[in-house]
């Protein structure tokens, strides 16, 4: 057994997690404090991925580090009108209703993609300081992947910090409580679902970015991301930013091994691991039942 190579295995299973993770923590996100399910998540994973792309260009990576601040920042403003125009009014609609609504977003944005971007497909490049390889052993393993796992890692700290540690975060967790009860105390709930909706963008914006130069990014991706975040975090129990974590390391390691042992049916190892985790907790690993 070859040490290096099991643990290059092992990042690059993280890497795949890592941004997964990025994108099913907004999405987990909004649905703990707001109750909805928000198909145009992966619209603004894509919408992330392609700025970053066109941001960056043929510069070599030269503006990366602007395409990661821009292309967050511009999908999150985005996010924002769609909740401010769309879903604010119809947060006491059935569920049924608003997932009719978001996934209308989701074609309506996929449409603007098409016209916008085009069919062809694009790529970024990773800045020249990250562009190079680390030795592990006898292996190598790309720097930006590592870059890749510690902005997770470092997104995952950040939003654990806020939740826990500032006002905002304690009026998240209120909401996904009582929302009644924290509209009672003076709390102005319309704009606290505007600011979390903003934050789930900013961070399907920010995955997207940051797996620009892993991936191709063309049209589609945001319908690949959508199901893998979904799976992410139904696995790890909706409403639960840390069980997404969780679960994006569980699909990263299943898909990673299914592509390693049997990749003709890699795809169906994802799916194999929510079915598992499901019928055991069907609220997923760190979420809780519906009252």
């Amino acid at each position: 057994m070859n040490l290096s190579n099991d643990i290059v295995t092992f990042l690059s299973a993280m890497t795949e997690a890592s941004s997964l993770f990025i994108a099913a923590a907004g999405l987990t996100l909004v649905f703990g404090a707001m109750r909805i399910i928000n198909i145009a998540h992966g619209s603004f994973f894509m919408y992330g991925a392609f700025l970053a792309a066109m941001i960056v260009g043929a510069t070599a990576g030269r503006r990366f580090w602007l395409a990661l601040i821009v292309a967050p920042v511009v999908v999150a403003g985005i996010g924002a009108a769609v909740e401010m125009g769309v879903l604010r009014r119809i947060y006491r609609r059935d569920h049924l209703v608003q997932l009719v609504a978001t996934y209308a977003i989701f074609l309506i944005l996929a449409d603007l993609a098409l016209k916008f971007w085009g069919t062809t497909p694009r790529s970024a490049s990773a800045p020249s300081g990250l562009a190079g390889s680390v030795v592990i052993g006898s292996s190598q393993f790309p720097t930006y992947d590592l870059f890749s796992i510690g902005m997770a890692i470092l997104v995952g700290g950040a939003l654990w910090a806020m939740l826990q540690r500032t006002t905002l975060g304690w009026r998240i967790r209120a909401a996904v409580e009582d929302r009644e009860t924290l509209a009672a105390s003076g709390t102005n709930v319309p704009l606290l679902s505007t600011g979390v909706f903003t934050i789930g963008a900013l961070l399907a914006g920010l995955g997207g970015a940051l797996a620009a130069p892993l991936q191709s990014v063309a049209p589609g991706l945001d319908a690949t991301i959508i199901v893998e975040a979904f799976i992410v975090a139904v696995i790890g129990g909706l409403g639960s930013v840390a069980g997404a974590a969780i679960g994006a390391v569980l699909i990263g390691l299943f898909d990673t091994i299914g592509t390693i042992w049997v990749p003709q049916w890699a795809s169906a190892f994802i799916y194999l691991a929510m079915i598992a985790v499901l019928a055991v907790r069907p609220w997923g690993l760190l979420g809780a039942p519906e009252r």
